[in-house]
């Protein structure tokens, strides 16, 4: 079907599911770490993780921040989120996305047979040109042609990649940074 038009029904969907949270955690060095085991206990990896520390408790500890993006199967997706909701204080922000991308695959791989047959066809041509620029002209032809299967192909493989591992993105935030500030009562005897 062209761009944009839906595909035929008998067609597997394509979708891209992708989450992004922000949790408040009791530490985010320890859920990192259980994050890092739940990323790979479920056939997935961690694309990226850091920690930083931001502001100080009321003790002058500094507080520790963290980030994390995992890939995980998408179909233990919602198995995973299901995991993360549980093993945090709570989730402050969610936000899950799906692009169906189906479309797209399809009308590439309609692409990518219509080019590896001109390339066939170069090719068959190539080999019975006499003349040397006649060689050249279709030669160069190839090398375009070429160039386009093999970046065809890269996206190809870029959609079944990003379908097969759904990206989980999440900022973790202390417990301890949550709580609201509660401001001081003035006394007269506190002045005094």
């Amino acid at each position: 079907p062209p761009a944009g038009a839906p595909a035929p029904a008998d067609i597997d969907r394509l979708v891209i599911k992708n989450a992004s949270l922000n949790l408040v955690v009791t530490d985010p060095q320890t859920s990192l770490e259980l994050m890092t085991a739940l990323a790979e206990r479920s056939g997935g990896f961690v694309v990226s993780s850091r920690t930083y520390k931001q502001g100080y408790t009321s003790d002058g500890v500094a507080m520790v921040y963290g980030e994390i993006s995992i890939r995980v199967p998408a179909e233990r997706f919602n198995e995973v989120l299901a995991e993360l909701r549980g093993s945090v204080v709570r989730v402050e922000d969610e936000s899950i996305s799906g692009d169906d991308v189906t479309a797209q695959y399809t009308d590439l791989q309609s692409q990518l047979r219509n080019l590896e047959a001109a390339e066939a066809q170069l090719t068959t041509i190539m080999e019975e040109a006499k003349r040397t620029e006649d060689v050249l002209n279709v030669y160069n032809q190839l090398v375009g042609i070429r160039g386009q299967i093999e970046q065809i192909k890269g996206q190809l493989k870029y959609y079944e990649e990003a379908a097969a591992m759904s990206m989980v993105s999440m900022t973790l935030t202390p417990d301890i940074a949550s709580q609201p500030i509660t401001p001081e009562v003035w006394a007269p005897e506190g002045v005094a």
